[in-house]
Formats: structure tokens, sequence, C-alpha cells
């Protein structure tokens, strides 16, 4: 019966494939052969981006620190927080008031697109929209009404969504009229002499005993 059965099935290979039984199960074992290694390598391909995928979530999961409260810093001291250290918030500052951007560091942070921002006071870029190093700086001197209106909306942005942790340093300079008004002023001062003094007091009765003596 068996015997049958496989003389049947030769004749029906020849018939439908034109191959021999042989042939046939040659390049039918050969195509298995393909599929198993293909499966084999798309299907570790797929497992090792599915863990990558799952280590980013997870990372993302991750709490952030709460803000910490700086105070008073400069300009200088805010570079530290550019996201260069992970260790430390990313902070940037609008209009003087430094704010914590570390739930934004896919924007803010190293390679984001807006990475340049952080660790600045970048008001004049953001109200310019520009990317150029001359305008990431806090001087909005000069700024039009539409750009004025664009920064006002950056700072409630940022005043809604983060929190503030503190404000960069204004140092006032000193001019040279300034400098050379206080020096002319000393050197009045220095030049008149008091009335209490005593010369002022010898002058005084020396005019005193003249007048008396006429």
């Amino acid at each position: 019966m068996a015997l049958q059965i496989w003389e049947t099935l030769k004749e029906a290979i020849t018939a439908y494939t034109g191959l021999s039984p042989a042939t046939f199960f040659t390049v039918l074992a050969l195509l298995w052969a393909v599929y198993y290694v293909a499966t084999a390598l798309f299907g570790s391909s797929d497992d090792h981006h599915h863990q990558r995928s799952r280590a980013f979530e997870e990372e993302q999961m991750e709490p952030l620190p709460p803000p910490v409260q700086l105070g008073e810093i400069t300009e200088e001291e805010l570079k530290q927080y550019d996201g260069s250290d992970s260790k430390k918030p990313l902070l940037m500052a609008i209009k003087g008031q430094i704010y914590d951007v570390s739930q934004s560091r896919m924007f803010y942070g190293p390679g984001g697109p807006y990475a340049l921002f952080a660790g600045k006071d970048a008001s004049r870029a953001l109200a310019k929209m520009s990317f150029e190093e001359k305008d990431l700086t806090g001087d909005i001197s000069g700024l039009g009404p539409f750009e004025l209106d664009a920064l006002q909306d950056w700072e409630y942005k940022f005043m809604s969504k983060y929190v503030k942790v503190g404000t960069i340093k204004q140092t006032v300079p000193v001019t040279e009229g300034d400098a050379n008004g206080e020096a002319s002023g000393a050197a009045e001062s220095d030049a008149k002499p008091a009335e209490d003094s005593p010369v002022a007091e010898t002058e005084k009765k020396s005019s005193t005993a003249e007048t008396k003596d006429e």
C-alpha cells in the first residue's frame, strides 16, 4: 500500500512540476533552509529592537529629581547647566529668569533641535527665531513689536510649563563719565578748606585784630 502511494506521488510530482522526485525534494529542502535562516536573522533583529525600545522607555520613565533653587547666578555660572553633565539639571533663561527644562531634554539637551539655547539666556534668539551665535544673548534692545510679542509667547510657555529656579545677576557697568565725575567731586572736596580747621580759625583771628587796630 505504501509503495503504491509513493509511486502515485512520484508520478504526480513529475506530471505537475516537470521535475524528477529527487530534484523536487532537493529544491524543497533548499527553500526550507532559506526560510529558516531568514526567520532567525530578522527575528533576532526584532528582538534586539524591542529590547532597545524597552530600555529607552524605562529610562524615560525614571522620575526626574525635583528642581533645585539656585537663586541669583551669573551668565558664566549658567553655562554649567547646558546638558553636557547629565548629573546637573538642564537650565535655560528668558529675560533674566532661569527655568529648569530637564523634562524636555530631548529638545534642549545635547543633540536636540534647541540644544544651543541651553545654559544661556537666549531671549534675543527666541524672539528672532535665530540660531546664530550672535543672537544667543539676553540683550533684547532694538527688537521690533512682532519679535517682542514672540518673546512674550515663549515666556508665557516657560512660565506655565517649567519651574523657575533663579535669576541672572545683572552687572551695572561703570562709565567713564561717572568715574570722572566722582574724581572731580573728590578733588573739589579736598581743595576746599574746612571752616572749622585750625588754619581757617587763625586767619579769622588775624583779620579781626587788624580791623581793631584801624
